[in-house]
């Protein structure tokens, strides 16, 4: 089989993968795409959009509950779980099909096998144990994602005990439901089952949900869930764990010694992801992985000359928007682009699509204090603000931490409904390097929940205006 040259190759269509094959196109650089599955990677077929489509099911189930709160009648609710589940995936086979699209629009040869390295710049690609393709190029990009991590013990079964993967395709709706790991993903489909009426019990190995959250909308958040029939038990773990045909049994162990034996019809094991390093062919260069992710600098750039790696292979955080990023900065350097800038690590929105919703960007308050910054920190609630209760939405909450000396917004940390909209309004302040003179300056449209932001602002400095 003859060789194939190209400019830059890419291993894995996700969201680092298919954005850079774009962004390279865009700066005339030839370019093949290889993937082994589906284009859209994880996030698009089994994590971020269709997630969201179950949530936005599950939240709407919420609201025909409130619905008598609003002067509304409404009849009993029936659960229809398949057309559910089929809508879900409905909306990412279009995305999927819609970067297949976009590749053929901007010229980008999509190899469909397993990529694996194979010498300096030569990659080869199998398929059904096959040899498909042999491509060779001078920047080879690795952007292979991550699947979920497993425990000792607690393997899945894709029966009683499911990964992220089976939670998002039930044949049927489980009486009760038991959630390993208090990450986003745990905390996500812990909202999504309750919400359909799931009994539901998270267990999280640390002192709390969320733990890359501020600890204070961490805990805002744990008394939100807890106050909707979600039981939560922090500094515990699990053990003993024995699917059987009625469901799984398992025995939940908090740090101060005290035990409590628990069933539950189901398992979702959320306890993190790990890289897919394995059957790239690594061991024969000089990249190296450390605690299952691949080493680069703020380029993307591995040890390896002209070897690089994106988004969830690349370590945390595992941020579809983070990959993406990653994959337009990684190569504009590659290609000699003079606008070319390393993401800002610290600068990188996170969100949690539960109810009530989380978002975040910047500093915790923690982080800040430990940074030696002398802090000026605003609080706002949703209560104080009428759109929210217009909407029934009143519970929620709005953190900005900044630089007390220079007026620097170090952080903001939401808790509440359309956050995850929201957030993006600090993040551009923080790319704008704006401070609170600003911020308070800014004028934010009336009656909105976005005003709790400007609120949180004033707040800072001791002009709240509605608390």
């Amino acid at each position: 089989m003859s060789e194939r040259s190209f400019d830059l190759v890419i291993v894995g269509g996700g969201p680092g993968g298919y954005v850079a094959a774009i962004r390279a196109r865009q700066l005339g650089l030839s370019t093949a795409l290889v993937e082994r599955e589906q284009l859209g990677g994880v996030c698009l077929n089994w994590g971020c959009i269709p997630t969201k489509a179950l949530l936005r099911a599950s939240e709407l189930m919420h609201w025909l509950g409130e619905a008598k709160a609003f002067g509304l009648e409404v009849g009993p609710v029936r659960i229809d779980l398949d057309k559910m589940v089929a809508r879900s995936r409905k909306v990412a086979k279009r995305l999927s099909a819609g970067v297949r699209h976009l590749m053929k629009k901007n010229g980008v040869e999509v190899v469909e096998g397993s990529g694996r390295l194979a010498g300096a710049g030569l990659l080869e690609v199998t398929r059904d144990g096959e040899t498909v393709a042999s491509l060779r190029a001078p920047h080879i990009v690795l952007a292979t994602g991550a699947r979920a991590r497993t425990l000792p013990g607690l393997e899945p079964d894709g029966d009683r005990i499911w990964t992220y993967r089976e939670a998002m395709v039930p044949e049927q709706l489980p009486a009760s439901l038991l959630v390993v790991g208090a990450g986003a993903i745990g905390i996500e489909f812990a909202s999504f089952y309750r919400d359909l009426g799931v009994e539901v019990r998270v267990v999280e190995q640390l002192p709390r949900i969320l733990p890359a959250e501020d600890e204070e909308i961490s805990a805002f958040a744990q008394r939100a869930f807890e106050r909707q029939g979600i039981e939560i038990h922090t500094g515990a773990t699990l053990s003993d764990v024995s699917p059987g045909p009625a469901g799984v049994t398992a025995r939940i162990e908090g740090q101060e010694g005290e035990a409590l034996e628990v069933e539950a019809e189901r398992l979702i094991l959320a306890v993190g992801i790990t890289g897919n390093v394995e059957d790239l062919g690594l061991e024969q260069t000089r990249a190296r992985i450390e605690k299952g992710h691949i080493v680069t600098d703020g380029w993307g750039a591995t040890e390896e000359p002209g070897l690089h790696a994106i988004g969830d292979v690349a370590g945390p955080p595992y941020l579809a928007h983070k990959a993406n990023h990653e994959g337009i900065a990684c190569v504009e350097h590659i290609a000699g682009f003079a606008g070319a800038h390393p993401l800002d690590p610290a600068s990188i929105p996170a969100c949690t699509y539960s109810r009530p919703q989380i978002a975040s960007v910047g500093l915790t308050e923690q982080a800040a204090q430990e940074a030696g910054r002398e802090l000026r920190i605003g609080r706002f609630p949703f209560q104080g603000n009428g759109k929210a209760l217009a909407y029934g939405e009143g519970e929620g909450l709005v953190k900005t931490i900044f630089d007390a000396e220079s007026g620097a917004l170090l952080g903001a940390h939401m808790a509440g409904a359309e956050v995850t909209e929201m957030i993006q309004g600090y993040a551009i302040a923080r790319t704008l390097e704006t401070t609170e003179v600003e911020l308070m300056r800014t004028v934010f449209p009336h009656p909105t929940i976005s005003e709790t932001m400007h609120e949180s602002v004033l707040a800072a400095f001791g002009r709240a205006l509605h608390i």
